[in-house]
């Protein structure tokens, strides 16, 4: 949630976000709720005092029965106040929990994906001297990808992943780790970057597979609900990516600044509904309710939040870079960012059979946006607790770093190159 703060000092900056964001959010009634549950609140605790000094005058002494029946009228104000305070807290929270976090400064503004802003464009997309075939035509002539055992067992939009293709990718798994856990690598992409920030690696976390539904509701990624898999009988969720367990894992905890900042590196399989149908993404592995995702994930310092962001970004170009796969990255506009973010990029590899860019990674600023409902919060060294700030942002989704290479790296007769940075992965093979 936003800063209570935000909304009484500045409800215009709240209106243009509701705007820029193309959310609806009736801001008057918000506005009105919150200025009739101070008074009612304060009425409460001035009733709720008085009949305190009554108890304990009747406790020293006789029974009095004028206080007895003063007792009596405070208790019937209280259940009829406390009745009226209850439905404009619960009105209240209702609304006030869909107004989204306010985007930066720099985020530009947009009311479609098309207005997200192209900043940056690396590497040479490739040509090939015979047809480009598909992720999929590829990895099912290579007895690599079974869609159809795995829809009689678990229905569409499941896999079987075989042979060569789960080896890479548990060698690219095994990679990323490695890179993200060499304090050398971050202090260069920090530099590269000019951030302020601190090079202290990421600790690996496999993580739940499910989540109840108070912290996926106050991680702010519960909705849409019918994107999400419910556990039936019981209050659980199947989580959609690993930030959801990352993030809402230190909730009601306060960490000491000299610990500052936390970062995760998670390896979880995740579930999510993806309703309707995608045409081409329906032959292979890139739309599916199951799929393997590593997410960073990482607690921070309100000033050193933002240069958390963009080392995040940075290491997402890193690792395409690294794997000399070219990709787009993407500014993304204030509709596209999402309802709990206040800033958000996207990674695009160039996909060789598609002929265009599709989303790989995406990085998401949070500020406090999350923690203010979890209370994750920090002792700075001056005694003071705050609330932290989050970022969370892809490392790799796993399937479409496999679609990624196998359509870069494919040669005609199907057999697929190993990017270098994998090849001492796989046992020093060069060619699948």
């Amino acid at each position: 949630m936003i800063d209570i703060k935000i909304l009484r000092t500045n409800p215009d900056l709240v209106r243009k976000a509701l705007h820029d964001k193309v959310t609806k959010v009736d801001l008057d009634r918000v506005i009105d709720l919150d200025t009739k549950r101070i008074p009612l609140k304060q009425r409460l605790d001035e009733i709720r005092s008085e009949r305190n000094k009554i108890s304990d005058a009747m406790g020293k002494g006789k029974p009095d029965p004028v206080l007895i029946e003063k007792s009596k009228a405070l208790k019937e104000q209280l259940q009829v106040l406390e009745v009226e305070s209850d439905a404009i807290e619960t009105e209240f929270l209702a609304l006030y929990k869909k107004i989204p976090n306010i985007p930066t400064a720099d985020t530009p503004v947009g009311l479609t994906e098309d207005d997200n802003v192209i900043v940056r464009t690396w590497g040479t997309i490739p040509s090939f001297p015979f047809p480009v075939k598909s992720h999929a035509d590829i990895a099912n002539a290579r007895g690599w990808l079974d869609k159809e055992r795995a829809a009689n067992v678990a229905g569409s939009r499941f896999a079987y992943l075989k042979g060569d293709l789960v080896r890479l990718q548990f060698a690219l798994i095994n990679w990323v780790m490695d890179t993200l856990g060499d304090e050398k690598v971050l202090a260069g992409i920090i530099a590269e970057h000019g951030l302020k920030v601190s090079s202290k690696p990421f600790t690996p976390v496999l993580p739940p597979y499910m989540i109840k539904t108070a912290p996926y509701d106050a991680m702010d990624r519960l909705e849409p609900r019918e994107d999400r898999y419910k556990i039936e009988g019981e209050d659980l969720w199947l989580q959609g990516s690993a930030e959801h367990v990352l993030g809402s894992m230190h909730a009601n905890e306060i960490f000491d600044e000299r610990d500052m900042p936390v970062r995760y590196l998670g390896y979880a399989t995740s579930f999510r509904g993806e309703a309707g149908t995608y045409g081409k993404d329906m032959e292979g592995i890139i739309r599916m309710h199951q799929f393997d995702k590593m997410e960073m994930e990482s607690f921070s310092t309100a000033e050193t939040s933002h240069d958390e962001h963009l080392l995040f970004s940075g290491i997402q170009e890193y690792l395409m870079q690294q794997l000399e796969i070219p990709y787009q990255k993407l500014q993304k506009c204030t509709f596209d960012i999402g309802k709990p973010n206040a800033k958000g990029s996207d990674i695009e590899a160039w996909l060789p059979a598609q002929g265009k860019y599709r989303e790989t990674h995406t990085a998401d600023y949070m500020t406090d946006y999350q923690s203010r409902r979890l209370q994750t919060r920090v002792r700075r060294s001056t005694g003071e607790v705050e609330l932290i700030h989050t970022n969370d942002a892809t490392a790799f989704a796993c399937g479409r770093a496999l679609v990624a290479i196998m359509e870069n790296y494919q040669n005609e007769d199907m057999t697929v190159r190993i990017p270098k940075v994998l090849q001492n992965y796989m046992g020093g093979k060069k060619v699948l």
